[in-house]
């Protein structure tokens, strides 16, 4: 998992990003991190 899909993911929960806003080549693995995160919650 790299850095900066991370910190993407952050700013896509927090509102500041869309997913549509992050880079192409990222897209995929903070898709991961979100989807992780939410499987968590619920």
């Amino acid at each position: 998992m790299s850095s900066m899909a991370k910190v993407y993911a952050i700013l896509v929960r927090k509102g500041e990003k869309t997913i549509d806003q992050v880079p192409e080549k990222l897209m995929e693995e903070v898709q991961q991190i979100l989807n992780q995160e939410s499987e968590k919650v619920g």
